[in-house]
């Protein structure tokens, strides 16, 4: 699965993604395979941080 590379490309990716198919950013990391430590610290590069109870990159 390739994800977007551009930060804010990205960011509205991920974000689609929880709302409409992830109840947490643990579980769509691990079923796209993607490294969630590199995707939180590339969207914390242009301020985004991931709020659990909400569920999405704010």
């Amino acid at each position: 699965m390739s994800i977007p590379k551009d930060p804010i490309m990205l960011l509205s990716y991920v974000n689609t993604q929880l709302r409409d198919f992830y109840p947490t950013l643990e579980d769509m990391c691990n079923s796209l395979d993607i490294n969630q430590s590199e995707l939180v610290e590339k969207l914390r590069e242009v301020s985004y941080e991931y709020n659990k109870d909400l569920n999405k990159f704010i």
